[in-house]
């Protein structure tokens, strides 16, 4: 209590402290959170890896285009579209596109499948001393440690020759399901009570059929169309370009050549903030909130009047926000989020889930009117929904458990980090990232103790 005590008398000198005008901001032309005055983004830096699309620029004015996005140059519609024709699981092609820059052939993807599936199992003192025995409330914080962790078992975990950064990157790719499984499986045990299941990677399965069974086991089960479509979203959610903050992260750190295992943790601290991951959780709870409060789900102005009501921070959390909707630089569309639907109606069918699918559909049609209807005719931005909007509502038909949305956003993304390390690090003009900030708290002489 003393110590809280303390700690309250510092509460106000501190936050004097922090404050800054936001007028200042202007006044020295700082671009607040990296972003330009008309919303997109500042260049910072250029990349082969990925590219994000939503608007164009023309006489200096943005202009809303429908959102694509690309690996390595090729459009993502055109991978998913690839894999789902051929009825083979695209995860393990799109890692490998990403890390070298082509797709690959029968025989490399079949190698390179059987390498990674070789990677998986983790040591058993590593399961037990890192991630059962150490407690852990959050996936994401135990992760984190364990990857650390993994800094112990490499040996050479600080070089950063290409050949060593490729190696690292893959066996940190493999291991990420395994070791999310194994973390929710020790957290559900000792803060849930469930029974403890430490299963073993099966080789022959692809990744998002090993997570499955890691998390399910055979005696649940899991059909064709689910696998399918967790593959599906670890596709969508591999990469996205340089631009976003976890990727941003693993960047900058990496530009000061530190250790894979430091990066890539910094990569998961910015993941796990809600600002950045976890925008699907909010996305189901408000879905969950508007299917008790609207008593007929295809009845529209009814479902608009509970959507203004949640505008007008009278509904839902308070907060005054439609969760999934709208994008920092998708603006007509989000690929990412017409790909997923296609296949989320196809789950909601199966698992007899199909109206509360119409709802989705209903809220993202009407929600960008309703927005301008309440913000008024001088409202000219255009908004779509977000890749979260669905993938809460897919991962609830999975019966994935909330506490391992973001987990799994990272499992999917870690290839894109590592790929994106590897060319900070190995571009010709590579230098340590280090930004500017403008002093502005002013100048103040020095006081001895006994005159303060």
């Amino acid at each position: 209590m003393e110590g809280n005590n303390f700690v309250s008398k510092l509460e106000n000198p501190v936050r004097e402290a922090c404050q800054i005008e936001s007028s200042l901001f202007e006044t020295y032309d700082v671009k607040r959170g990296l972003r330009n005055a008309d919303g997109t983004g500042v260049l910072v830096g250029l990349t082969n890896i990925g590219d994000v699309v939503g608007y164009k620029k023309e006489d200096g004015k943005v202009i809303a285009i429908p959102g694509k996005l690309y690996y390595r140059g090729i459009d993502i519609e055109e991978i998913t579209a690839g894999f789902q024709y051929e009825n083979r699981h695209g995860f393990d092609e799109t890692v490998y596109l990403l890390l070298t820059g082509h797709l690959p052939t029968s025989n490399q993807l079949m190698e390179f499948s059987a390498y990674m599936s070789s990677l998986r199992p983790l040591p058993d003192d590593f399961v037990k001393d890192m991630i059962l025995s150490m407690k852990g409330k959050d996936v994401l914080n135990i992760l984190a440690r364990s990857v650390l962790g993994l800094y112990i078992l490499d040996s050479r975990p600080d070089d950063i020759t290409l050949e060593n950064m490729i190696r690292q990157s893959l066996n940190i790719i493999a291991k990420f399901p395994t070791i999310v499984a194994y973390s929710y499986q020790a957290m559900r045990h000792l803060y849930k009570g469930k029974t403890l299941s430490i299963r073993h990677p099966q080789p022959g399965l692809s990744t998002a059929e090993n997570f499955l069974y890691l998390i399910k086991g055979d005696n649940k089960g899991f059909s064709r169309l689910e696998a399918d479509l967790l593959d599906l979203m670890l596709v969508l959610h591999a990469e996205h370009g340089g631009g976003n903050n976890s990727t941003f992260t693993m960047r900058v750190t990496s530009s000061s050549e530190t250790d894979i295992y430091s990066a890539v943790t910094s990569a998961i601290g910015s993941l796990k903030g809600p600002l950045h991951g976890g925008a699907n959780v909010r996305v189901l709870e408000m879905m969950e909130n508007i299917k008790a409060n609207v008593k007929d789900w295809t009845d529209e102005k009814e479902v608009e009047n509970y959507l203004l009501k949640i505008l007008r921070k009278e509904a839902n959390d308070n907060s005054g926000k439609i969760y999934g909707i709208g994008h920092a630089v998708y603006t007509i569309s989000d690929p990412r989020a017409g790909i997923l639907k296609a296949k989320a109606r196809e789950l909601a069918i199966e698992k007899g889930r199909l109206a509360e699918f119409e709802l989705y559909s209903l809220v993202e049609r009407i929600t960008p009117e309703v927005i301008r209807v309440f913000k008024g005719e001088k409202f000219t931005k255009t908004v779509c929904i977000n890749v979260d909007f669905y993938s809460g509502f897919v991962y609830s038909c999975l019966e994935i458990a909330k506490e391992l949305y973001t987990p799994l956003f990272a499992v999917a993304r870690v290839s894109g980090w590592c790929a994106h390390r590897i060319e900070e690090l190995t571009f010709s003009a590579k230098r340590i990232i280090r930004p500017a900030f403008k002093y502005v708290y002013g100048r103040k002489d020095y006081v001895p103790i006994a005159g303060r």
